[in-house]
């Protein structure tokens, strides 16, 4: 099951470099009253990450072929932005890079969805609470950058 380990791996790392940002550097800002609080990002963040990680299994076990090497390649460039996304929020503060990273990373998100329904529907469409999820997101981040500016 390494394959739901990666995404687990990448987001515990991510939150490794998360921490410090939030209990800082992040209370400075101003936030739209649409922010949640603090302690609903972990396990939400948990959930999704392991549901990608079934996701991509499931893509995994395909047979070999030009869509399951799309999908495969879809999915590590999204976990990529995923994990820079918290890098440049939370650890060097960079709210317009941050912004840039999630709206791209979004991006890749749609577009492993609809590889990975190609594939096998379950993997595509798990993966929709995960982009409603960035959707929500983007918007936190659109509302910080905006106040913040």
């Amino acid at each position: 099951m390494s394959c739901v380990a990666l995404p687990l791996i990448v987001g515990g790392i991510s939150g490794f470099f998360t921490v410090d940002g939030v209990k800082g550097w992040y209370q400075t800002l101003v936030k739209p009253g649409f922010t949640p609080p603090n302690y609903l990002f972990g396990p939400v963040w948990t959930f999704l990450y392991a549901l990608m990680g079934v996701a991509f299994f499931r893509i995994v076990e395909k047979p070999s072929g030009v869509g399951r090497t799309l999908a495969i390649r879809l999915f590590l460039v999204q976990l990529f932005f995923n994990f820079c996304w918290s890098l440049l929020f939370f650890s060097m503060h960079l709210i317009t890079a941050a912004l840039v990273d999630i709206v791209v990373l979004w991006g890749f998100i749609v577009w492993m969805i609809f590889q990975f329904r190609k594939l096998d529907a379950f993997a595509g469409y798990s993966q929709i609470p995960y982009l409603l999820w960035v959707s929500f997101a983007t918007a936190l981040t659109t509302a910080i950058w905006w106040l913040n500016g």
